[in-house]
């Protein structure tokens, strides 16, 4: 009877090494990606790469003669290290601009540690098994921050050589220190997507002080690459939902950027259909505090890595979520020029704007001095109260300048410590007889040069109103004092 007894119990824990086994090699199956390729058009032929980085010369090039001596004349770059809140998201200014116009797309990887990002990373671009495929485990992994970008040979770089090269974006990051730069790699391949996208993985959040042992400023880096990122995908595992404090100082920092963010709920198959759903409700609850805004991050449930699927799951569902995301991906791709032509735009605004309140400062100050002033006390009392000079008023007044484009008014503050009044020069000496004026010349550039450029590339779809002064802020311009009447 023990005999029998003891052939039962094998004969079952045979059955069940058995299942065991299977189900190991079944989650060992590779998944097919051709749905990746396809998606993302990686077979096809970059046709239109010629015209593409025509335009993108024309766009260097009416930076360089429109934009940048506005930038230079009035130091737009000093306001910037001034004004921390006018303007959230992208800037230009801190760095190589020339790189920020040529640099392609960049996706951003961003979440708690140990959920999927750089199996995310590897699955997208099929780095499974090879020699820099990015390593993932079930604890802390990703210490570095980790760019991988295209290059004609797989190889890796350092930080502090990448923030040398100054062909690239990167220079910026060595405000950082060298202990972050210690942090920073970068990774070359020659890969279809990686011509056209740059992706980035990060560190986990950690909630814990370790957090702030990094031996950087981690949330500054961070705020960096969030500024300029084209798309950020926030990750998240079903099993670490918990939202912390470093999480919420997280999505502070993502204020503004809403349209860029996309939620990934990744390891769905690992739960029945059923508890998916209490998950996915919870994930929204723990979030909603956060994101407040009308309507909410777009969110991407299913598994993103190179395994099959687990059995018993909505596969069908999971691949429709994935082709989903990848269609979000392409689409951020395939409107690159437009959204960089946009980008420029709206710096180029920015820049104007700047100049203006900077050219009203100085005919101020020139207007309220006398013989017997002391300049510094009248220029202190106008930078102390602008109101009282109607500073702003009068800027919005006459340029039809919308109030909320003005930068603070404690940064010109900030602005005119560091720079003094008697440094800059009014818009109306702005003017050359060959060259013409500035304002002028970056004020086509906003009314026609730029959305004539846009028109170029897109043809079907010509920026309605961009082409009078009204919808863009021009306003009555400074008499040119080498142009005869």
């Amino acid at each position: 009877m023990k005999g029998i007894v003891s052939f039962c119990c094998f004969v079952s824990l045979l059955v069940l090494t058995l299942a065991d086994e299977e189900e190991v090699a079944q989650s060992n199956v590779l998944r097919d990606r051709s749905h990746i390729d396809e998606t993302l058009r990686l077979a096809f032929d970059d046709t239109a790469a010629d015209s593409y980085n025509a335009a993108l010369q024309k766009l260097r090039k009416i930076y360089h003669t429109a934009i940048k001596p506005m930038e230079q004349a009035y130091k737009y770059n000093e306001l910037r290290a001034h004004e921390i809140s006018a303007y959230p998201g992208r800037t230009l200014g801190d760095g190589n601009t020339d790189g920020e116009i040529t640099s392609k797309p960049m996706v951003l990887f961003l979440g708690p540690w140990s959920v999927g990002k750089s199996s995310m990373i590897n699955y997208l671009l099929g780095l499974k098994d090879s020699p820099y495929q990015l390593y993932t485990g079930a604890e802390p992994t990703t210490s570095e921050f980790t760019v991988i970008m295209h290059g004609e040979k797989t190889r890796s770089i350092e930080g502090i050589v990448m923030a040398a090269d100054s062909s690239r974006s990167f220079s910026p990051l060595e405000k950082f220190g060298q202990s972050f730069l210690e942090k920073l790699l970068g990774i070359e391949m020659p890969h279809k997507l990686l011509e056209r996208v740059t992706f980035v993985d990060t560190p986990g959040i950690i909630e814990n002080r370790k957090q702030q042992e990094r031996g950087y400023p981690f949330n500054d880096v961070c705020q960096w690459f969030i500024d300029r990122a084209d798309l950020i995908f926030v990750t998240f595992d079903p099993t670490k939902l918990d939202v912390g404090l470093e999480l919420e100082m997280l999505f502070r920092q993502l204020k503004g950027r809403e349209s860029q963010i996309r939620i990934i709920l990744n390891k769905a198959d690992n739960l029945a259909t059923q508890d998916l759903m209490r998950v996915y409700g919870a994930l929204f609850w723990s979030l909603a505090p956060l994101i407040n805004v009308t309507e909410p991050p777009r969110v991407y449930v299913s598994s993103f890595w190179p395994y099959e699927y687990a059995p018993d799951t909505s596969r069908e569902l999971f691949k429709r979520e994935e082709i989903s995301l990848l269609e979000d991906l392409n689409q951020v791709i395939e409107n690159r020029l437009e959204n960089k032509i946009a980008f420029i735009r709206q710096h180029a605004i920015r820049v104007r704007i700047h100049a203006l309140l900077v050219d009203r400062y100085v005919q101020t100050f020139k207007d309220k001095m006398s013989y017997f002033s002391d300049p510094e006390l009248v220029f202190k009392e106008i930078v102390d109260d602008p109101d009282k000079f109607f500073i702003f008023k009068s800027i919005l007044a006459k340029t039809n300048v919308s109030k909320f484009d003005l930068p603070n008014r404690e940064a010109y503050q900030d602005f005119f410590g560091v720079n003094p009044i008697s440094t800059f020069k009014s818009l109306s000496s702005q003017c050359s007889y060959s060259g013409g004026c500035l304002l002028d010349k970056i004020e086509k550039a906003i009314t026609s040069e730029l959305p004539g450029l846009l028109s170029s590339i897109n043809p079907t779809k010509p920026p309605p109103g961009l082409s009078s002064c009204e919808a863009t802020g021009c306003g009555d311009k400074p008499k040119n004092r080498y142009r005869k009447n």
